[in-house]
């Protein structure tokens, strides 16, 4: 299929095909089963096939948009072996997520007519939101460009102290309050600091709680606002942290997150350590919100900008 013809640089593929390898393993498993005795795609194959999707965390809605294209697909091809169901899934799946997820990235940049580059990272605890942070600061300088962070996840010491964990690795300035500070008034802070050394990038860390929506939102409302009197139109990008190993967890937390806040990206965390790297497939289809970065991989480099065709290729090779 052209979609996968020379896109794929060899390292960071390899880290992809090695960071799927569980949920490949698990899907493959599953499908095996499913297909074991069948030569051709049939109704009982296609329900079968449904169940292993589900079951893989594509979701629901995701799954039944497959499930149609390959229908589809069996009508008009008339015969199609289940030899061939693996090529037909990559294919199809492909194809669908190719019709979404419009502003995907293709690197670690930023606009170049945004300076400093505002980009406001949300989540709950635990999903890796503040290793993406450094991660992401790590990618930014490595480009060569002057990263800020701010610590205005007051909520937690330990987020604050695990952000400074990552500004000393990464070697770049943090601005931070004590433990209950105003989140607004660090974010107002960080901003400030970070048009007086000139940043490329300010990337604020925020509270992560869930267990009040009109919280969140009032919050998160006063940092934008806050933080525009220093730049008038940021945050330039709201980032929402997902654990991908959460599964269908996932799932809520993206509707949860996307009620309380316009959220522009997504990226999805933890993706090495989990069977259920199909979540990535459903949270791509169903929120039309890009999923630019993945992690796949504990390491300072295993935090890949997404790129749905080296995805597809590596959950189905």
């Amino acid at each position: 299929m052209a979609l996968f013809k020379n896109i794929f640089s060899s390292e960071k593929k390899e880290t992809l095909d090695k960071g799927l390898e569980k949920s490949k393993t698990s899907f493959f498993s599953k499908l095996g089963k499913a297909v074991a005795g069948k030569s051709k795609v049939d109704d009982e194959v296609l329900d079968e096939l449904e169940e292993v999707l589900v079951s893989s965390d594509v979701g629901v809605k995701t799954t039944i948009k497959i499930i149609e294209r390959i229908e589809n697909r069996v009508a008009k091809d008339k015969y199609l072996g289940t030899e061939e169901l693996n090529q037909i899934l990559r294919e199809e799946i492909a194809g669908l997520l190719s019709e979404t997820n419009v502003g995907e990235a293709t690197d670690f940049e930023i606009p170049k007519d945004k300076k400093p580059y505002v980009l406001m990272v949300v989540g709950v605890n635990g999903v890796g939101k503040t290793t993406t942070i450094g991660k992401l600061a790590n990618q930014f300088k490595n480009k060569g460009l002057k990263v800020v962070l701010g610590a205005a996840d007051t909520f937690r010491a330990a987020a604050i102290d695990q952000l400074q964990v990552w500004a000393d690795r990464v070697d770049v300035p943090i601005v931070k309050q004590e433990m209950g500070s105003d989140p607004a008034s660090v974010a107002f802070d960080a901003l400030q600091s970070g048009v007086n050394q000139g940043a490329d990038v300010i990337i604020i860390d925020t509270a992560g709680r869930l267990h009040n929506k009109v919280n969140l939102m009032n919050e998160l409302t006063k940092v934008k606002r806050v933080m525009q009197k220093v730049v008038g139109d940021a945050p330039h990008d709201v980032l929402l942290v997902l654990d991908g190993s959460t599964g269908q967890n996932a799932f809520e937390q993206a509707k949860q997150f996307t009620a309380a806040t316009e959220v522009n990206s997504l990226a999805v965390t933890k993706l090495d350590g989990t069977a259920k790297g199909g979540v990535v497939i459903g949270i791509s289809d169903q929120f039309q919100i890009p999923v630019k970065y993945i992690g796949v991989g504990e390491g300072i480099d295993d935090l890949q900008v997404f790129n749905k065709f080296e995805f597809v290729d590596s959950f189905f090779r």
